[in-house]
C-alpha cells in the first residue's frame, strides 16, 4: 500500500535513499544522491541491509558473525559518510537493517515518509543492471511507493555533477 509522502510539509525535507552494498555502481548511485540532495535541500538517507542467511551457525558463531556484519555496515557507512561530508558537504543519515534487501528497502520507506525517490546504480557489466535494480525496478515497480532513479553505472563523476 503507498501512503502519502510527507516530505513537502511544513517541517519535512525530502530524502534521497541509497542502498550501500559492494557493487562498483553503488558509488555512483550514492554521488548522484547526494548531488540531487545537495542541490535541492534535500537530505540522504544510505540503507545497509545484512543478509541473515549468512549466519545460520551454532549460537555463538552466529553472534559473533551478527556482530562482525554489523562492524563492517558501521564501518561502509562511516566511510560513505565521511567521503560526502568532505566532497558534497551533506551529513548523510545512515540505517542498518538485517533482512532480505528489497524488503527492507520497501519497509524504511513504509516508515519514513520523508523518503521521495529512490536512486539505484545500474551495473555496466554484461551481467545486466543488478539483482537489486531488477528486482526493484522489474516487476515490482508497478505498486513501488516512491520513484525510482537508475544511474547509469558508467557516469563520470562530472556527468553526474552535470545532470544532479
Amino acid at each position: 500500500m503507498t501512503l502519502r509522502r510527507q516530505s513537502r510539509e511544513e517541517g519535512h525535507t525530502r530524502k534521497f535513499m541509497v542502498v550501500i552494498d559492494e557493487t562498483t555502481e553503488c558509488e555512483r548511485a550514492v554521488y548522484y544522491a547526494s548531488r540531487r540532495a545537495q542541490r535541492t535541500g534535500g537530505k540522504l538517507i544510505m540503507l545497509y541491509v545484512i543478509n541473515p542467511s549468512e549466519f545460520g551457525h551454532w549460537i555463538g558463531v552466529e553472534t559473533i558473525m551478527r556482530s562482525e556484519a554489523e562492524h563492517e555496515a558501521r564501518s561502509v557507512l562511516g566511510e560513505y559518510s565521511e567521503r560526502l561530508r568532505e566532497t558534497v558537504g551533506i551529513e548523510p543519515e545512515a540505517v542498518i537493517r538485517e533482512g532480505a534487501r528489497a524488503e527492507q528497502v520497501r519497509a524504511l520507506i513504509e516508515e519514513d515518509k520523508d523518503i521521495a525517490i529512490l536512486v539505484l546504480a545500474a551495473g555496466s557489466g554484461q551481467d545486466g543492471p543488478g539483482p537489486l535494480v531488477s528486482e526493484i525496478a522489474g516487476r515490482s515497480s508497478a505498486d513501488f511507493p516512491v520513484p525510482i532513479t537508475i544511474v547509469p553505472g558508467t557516469l563520470s563523476d562530472e556527468d553526474i555533477v552535470a545532470l544532479a
